[in-house]
């Protein structure tokens, strides 16, 4: 399983380099441990929670055209998610 979450986060971090995604913030709770980043393109943002750095047990949510948090499993709910919302800009 570990190898699918890796592969994931592999997958979602070269395409948001080629579609120029850009790293807004970057929050760290010491407490427990947990590394926000949120990145945006244009009005479509996303986060990503990785607990004590490991890549393995990151976690991505994004929202859709209508603000609805959808919970990342695939590249392509993410890719959904952009093209949905890119879609709505007039």
């Amino acid at each position: 399983m570990a190898n699918l979450n890796l592969s994931l986060y592999s997958k979602v971090h070269n395409w948001i380099d080629t579609i120029g995604f850009s790293l807004n913030g970057s929050q760290t709770n010491y407490k427990n441990n947990v590394t926000t980043n949120h990145y945006f393109f244009k009005t479509f943002n996303f986060f990503e929670k990785a607990k004590n750095n490991d890549l393995d047990k990151s976690k991505f949510v994004c929202f859709d055209a209508y603000g609805e948090v959808i919970v990342v499993k695939s590249l392509l709910d993410l890719q959904t998610a952009f093209f949905e919302n890119i879609s709505q800009l007039k």
